[in-house]
């Protein structure tokens, strides 16, 4: 992957790349395997340029994690670009290995997509998803990508299937910490992180309500312990007093992410349908 640019003020090289948030790790990866050009001419970081030279970073090709296993399986792309791979990921599949899960995970199906298609990145996961959540998955190609996603602001939506019936339109504000009896559970706690989640009823009958959710703040397991906390727990949620004979794993879904791309810097808006929960719901 080459990045050129057109400079616009007298700089050094170095001075350029870190204004323009290259992290120290990937300019000391671009001075070990790549390459910086001025004017079609190889320089150091310590290279002084003018107002008009052509500078080209060439990134260094990134060898993926040994112990990812590229998992062949065909992928749902939503949308991709040179920079970008967005999928939607299914229930009962890990974004990326875990003890308990040690392959065939997204980020794995992810690598070999790449790889059938020749192209020399390296997933980066930039946004995830537990295992039994469902939905809209955001991969970068490349570590670079990956770094500049941090100052990249999302917006997300959920679609939950709740027990009960729930209000009209509400907002959770309740702070969450770690439950000290478990290393994977969260609770509700005044000690707790501030964690905001609102929501609107799209529609409900006496046992069941499929809702629309908004994040505002991304603390683990946010939105299955805010809904536990109003006392309508995530169908099929086991973990947060959701249990369903029939239903196994959260009935939650990531339907829509928006954010601004971190190269071009458009929108990017991304949309999709929530059949799976609407069935559930007519089914419950």
């Amino acid at each position: 992957m080459i990045f050129t640019y057109v400079i616009k003020e007298f700089e050094t090289v170095k001075s350029f790349l870190q204004r323009h948030d290259y992290s120290k790790k990937t300019i000391s990866a671009i001075k070990r395997n790549g390459a910086l050009i001025v004017n079609k001419q190889p320089v150091t970081v310590r290279k002084e340029m003018s107002f008009g030279d052509h500078l080209e970073v060439h990134m260094p090709i990134e060898q993926p994690s040994s112990n990812l296993i590229p998992y062949q399986k065909a992928l749902e792309i939503i949308f991709e670009d040179d920079f970008l791979v967005i999928v939607n990921k299914p229930q009962y599949q890990n974004c990326a290995p875990s003890r308990e899960h040690p392959h065939e995970s997204l980020v794995e199906q992810v690598l070999a997509y790449l790889i059938n298609k020749g192209e020399k990145s390296n997933p980066h996961i930039v946004t995830r998803l537990d295992r039994n959540t469902m939905g809209i998955v955001v991969f970068a190609k490349y570590g670079h990508v990956h770094h500049l996603f941090s100052k990249v602001k999302f917006e997300k939506e959920y679609v939950c299937l709740a027990y009960g019936r729930t209000k009209s339109k509400g907002v959770i504000e309740a702070p969450i910490a770690r439950d000290n009896k478990s290393i994977i559970t969260r609770k509700i706690s005044k000690d707790g992180k501030y964690a905001k989640t609102s929501y609107y009823t799209l529609v409900q009958k006496d046992n069941a309500s499929l809702c629309k959710v908004k994040l505002h703040t991304g603390r683990t397991h946010q939105i299955r312990v805010h809904f536990q906390h109003i006392e309508h727990p995530i169908v099929g949620d086991d973990l947060y007093g959701g249990h369903h004979r029939q239903i196994k794993g959260q009935s939650l879904q990531c339907c829509a992410v928006k954010f601004l791309h971190p190269i071009y810097k458009n929108e990017i808006s991304i949309n999709i349908d929530y059949k799976q929960l609407i069935n559930l719901f007519n089914m419950l």
